[in-house]
């Protein structure tokens, strides 16, 4: 496959894009411009196409994208390189490359976050049937959700994300601010978001009534 990335290639991954931030918008996970969703266009070098920053993405529209490379920095050979990439592209390109993942969704929910004030050592979920959606067993299987400071600083956190790196598991809470969860496509990284919800919901609500 060429390196070189088409204007119908990028549209595609843009609607695409587009309609999953208004899935997530609707969920109030991407309230205002909060938030950022890829997928993997290359994987030789790496080229993502990642939501455009400063955009109310329940109204992205398949234009507003952008194509960024292993940093995460957008790369002058793309149809629209007058779009800029929020930030956090960085950690997208990272995940992406550390874990081979083909979608990175970054949502605003607020379970993991109040999970993660709780148990800011990683937050733990077992013998609960959702944890399937995870790829994980539902019982006699132990998931670790990590956990990590929040900062501006992009490769702090890609570093610190390596430290806590687990293959069997999808998915790094930023404290007070949101989670990365990602998967081989946008409706797997998507599916896996919303079971991670349910699950860190759960335990919260039952350590909260003294259950665990």
């Amino acid at each position: 496959m060429s390196e070189t990335i088409t204007g119908a290639e990028l549209e595609r991954a843009g609607a695409a894009l587009a309609a999953e931030s208004a899935r997530f918008a609707g969920l109030g996970w991407m309230r205002g411009t909060s938030g950022n969703l890829s997928v993997a266009l290359r994987s030789d070098p790496l080229r993502l196409a990642v939501t455009a920053s400063g955009r109310d993405k329940g109204l992205l529209r398949a234009e507003d994208v952008v194509v960024v490379d292993a940093d995460g920095a957008a790369v002058p050979d793309q149809p629209r390189p007058d779009q800029r990439p929020s930030a956090e592209a960085g950690l997208h390109a990272r995940i992406a490359r550390v874990a081979g993942a083909g979608a990175v969704v970054h949502v605003h929910v607020l379970a993991p976050v109040l999970a993660a004030e709780r148990w800011p050592g990683g937050v733990v979920l077992r013998d609960l049937e959702m944890l399937k959606g995870l790829g994980r067993g539902a019982h006699d299987d132990v998931v670790t959700v990590p956990v990590v400071a929040n900062s501006q600083d992009m490769t702090w956190l890609g570093d610190r994300f390596e430290d806590g790196f687990d293959p069997a598991t999808p998915a790094l809470i930023v404290a007070r601010h949101g989670v990365y969860v990602w998967g081989d496509d946008l409706e797997q990284a998507r599916h896996r978001a919303e079971c991670l919800e349910w699950l860190v919901s759960f335990t919260l609500a039952a350590n909260q009534a003294g259950h665990i």
